[in-house]
């Protein structure tokens, strides 16, 4: 008889990842079984063989006809457990694909409908040759790599990757947005025709299937997705590229709340590989950490095309209404410049980060104004759907006709939204075909599904929120609008900056990629701000060193760790009671570290409960992990190195 330790894929108890179970049969670590718990059959991994228990112990139930977990993956999950204080139930279902034990017909193909490109290979410039180079020298650990947008980053990892599948080694590419796998998929597939694809927009059957494909692979293969595609359980991994690896999308927001670039990192050195990150706009933390560590800052300073005309650049103070003779918040310029594309058959794309028709919905009498009764927010006025919906928690209500306090009939809706840019647009330009983007939009109009349509020219304005920021490469366009481009800077977060300055130097560079006139509009009301300035002119360098020394000041990451604490009660005063006694206890129990709060979070009421937070600071990672671990089971949670704090 052996006998193993198993991790069930459920919680079983909150003290206890793994049981002993015995076997007829000697099994290999990391072997897929089902095991019985009570009444309950419940999906386990093995994790470890140990000696015969002093106790009397249950068989393992049935061995799944499934290759074992590679050993790197399972080492990984272990890691996540500690180092994000995740139970290893949760972390297991975080890697694993849903319906494991499901009986599922034959899939024909994994692959994705290819997006028609018009190369099909790429000429490697100097700079692209060198960071080749530099990357295949380079030893297993994490490689910034660094380069301007156009600067051919896409063309480097598939030469990279070219060569690492040559030697028998796999790679996984990590997208922060499942709008910019098409693309990317478009790229590869001409150099890797059965490249594994995975993400949320599959169904459970697809995402198995591609899961299988890698754990059955005798061959080395390529995967794109998401996030989750970090978790693929390829035997014998190269490389993991995380392109736009400044992307909030690649921490996640749930339990185990893990970065994609740490555990990217922890995953790698398991298995001897490299990890790089790609991004025009790398995140400070990162640039500060490779730098002071000595990991390798590879650059492409320069666009990847010698032709290219670089993009005239307008800035519009929006201060000044002389710019506005024609539209409240398209100005005159923008609306001349999108009438030249539509003469010259060219595209124009409207960024703006803020979704539906307007945020505001107020009474101009008494004052009064529309807030969710669950999260007492402004809810936001989305008029093709004549509602008015709450953007946290989904609560919607028609829109009033009068005011619901005072009976007034003058209602009116304040704000700008991607709806609204869209209605506007649809009136001043009534023949053009208008596309939006944005977090409202089903998954059958996505980007992802529309961007064949996107790369034809077929689509004359393109609207949206940060998914058009980035990565897009369209040939046709000819103008990026923004049309308010410190709309973000009055958040309280000490990510306020850095989020504004990445998002206005990645949108700017969507134009400017080809050897055709392009140009930007820049609509602000804080034309001079340092910020906007270093964003329109995409000067890494300048806000890198402007950023780090306020980070410095005000002590945050990257020279400190942190930790969010949320206390959630249904009553308000319940919350600041519990939150005030828990900070009361830190602040005596460890008094050599910062401790901030307990204040309102910034979505103080969500879904008919209130939420206080503390926010605690740490030169030592090891003190805010214990302060996680004797939090209360109940109405608490926490995020340890949280990506923001709002």
């Amino acid at each position: 008889m052996h006998y193993y330790e198993v991790a069930p894929t459920k919680i079983v108890k909150a003290d206890a990842c793994v049981f002993t179970y015995s076997s007829q049969q000697p099994l290999a670590i990391g072997a897929v079984v089902i095991i019985s718990i009570g009444q309950q059959l419940l999906t386990g991994i093995v994790v470890k063989k140990t000696a015969k228990p002093d106790f009397a112990t249950k068989e393992i139930t049935t061995i799944l006809d499934l290759p074992p977990l590679p050993r790197p993956l399972l080492q990984t999950a272990q890691w996540m457990s500690n180092y994000y204080i995740a139970h290893l139930a949760l972390v297991l279902q975080t890697i694993l694909p849903s319906g494991l034990t499901k009986k599922r017909r034959t899939l024909s193909s994994n692959s994705t409908a290819a997006t028609r490109r018009d190369r099909t290979h790429f000429v490697l410039n100097k700079d692209q040759s060198a960071a080749i180079g530099s990357l295949l020298n380079a030893k297993s650990g994490t490689v910034i790599l660094h380069g301007v947008t156009g600067s051919g980053k896409t063309a480097v990892y598939i030469e990279y990757a070219k060569r690492l599948i040559a030697t028998g080694k796999s790679v996984i590419v990590i997208v922060p947005e499942i709008a910019l796998t098409a693309q990317l998929i478009a790229e590869f597939q001409h150099s890797f025709p059965n490249l594994i694809t995975t993400h949320s927009q599959q169904t459970e059957a697809q995402r198995h299937h591609a899961w299988l494909q890698a754990l059955n692979a005798t061959q080395p293969n390529v995967v794109i997705g998401p996030r989750s595609a970090l978790f693929m359980p390829f035997n014998n991994i190269g490389a993991i590229i995380i392109d736009e690896a400044h992307e909030p999308a690649l921490k996640q927001d749930q339990t185990p709340r893990y970065s994609a670039l740490r555990t990217a990192a922890i995953l790698a050195r398991y298995h001897h590989a490299t990890v790089i990150q790609g991004s025009a706009t790398p995140l400070v933390s990162e640039y500060y950490l490779a730098a002071k560590t000595g990991r390798p800052i590879i650059n492409l300073p320069a666009r990847a095309n010698p032709n290219i005309i670089t993009p005239s650049i307008n800035v519009v103070d929006m201060t000044s209404k002389n710019g506005f003779l024609r539209h409240r918040f398209l100005s005159d310029l923008l609306i001349n410049t999108i009438n030249q594309n539509l003469e010259n058959n060219k595209q124009t794309l409207i960024y703006h980060n803020r979704r539906g028709t307007a945020s505001t919905t107020l009474c101009q009498n008494c004052g009064w104004s529309a807030l969710c009764p669950r999260c007492f927010i402004p809810m936001t006025l989305h008029a093709d759907q004549h509602a008015l919906i709450c953007h946290i928690c989904g609560y919607r209500e028609r829109v009033p006709t009068a005011c619901p306090d005072c009976g007034s009939t003058d209602i009116v809706h304040k704000g700008i939204g991607t709806k609204l840019i869209e209605s506007e647009l649809q009136k001043l330009f009534p023949q053009a075909a208008i596309a939006r983007f944005d977090g409202d939009i089903t998954s059958k109009n996505s980007l992802n599904q529309r961007y064949q349509e996107l790369y034809d020219g077929h689509i004359d304005i393109i609207i949206g929120t940060q998914v058009v920021a980035k990565g897009l490469d369209l040939p046709r366009l000819a103008t990026v609008g923004i049309i308010q481009a410190d709309a973000g800077l009055a958040l309280p977060d000490f990510t306020t900056r850095e989020r504004t300055f990445q998002l206005l130097a990645q949108v700017i560079g969507r134009v400017g990629r080809n050897n055709q006139p392009t140009s930007v509009v820049v609509q602000t009301y804080q034309p001079q701000n340092p910020t906007i300035v270093q964003g329109i002119r995409q000067d890494y360098a300048s806000f890198y060193a402007s950023e780090l020394a306020e980070r410095r000041r005000g002590i945050f990451p990257p020279f400190v760790y942190l930790l969010k604490l949320t206390c959630i009660y249904k009553t308000e005063a319940t919350a600041i009671r519990n939150a005030q006694k828990f900070a009361a206890q830190l602040r005596s129990e460890y008094p050599d570290i910062t401790i901030f709060g307990p204040t309102p979070a910034f979505y103080e009421r969500v879904r008919d409960t209130y939420r206080w937070q503390i926010v605690v600071k740490s030169t030592n990672r090891a003190k805010l992990l214990a302060i996680a671990s004797q939090l209360p089971r109940t109405h608490w949670q926490y995020d340890i190195d949280p990506a923001n704090l709002l």
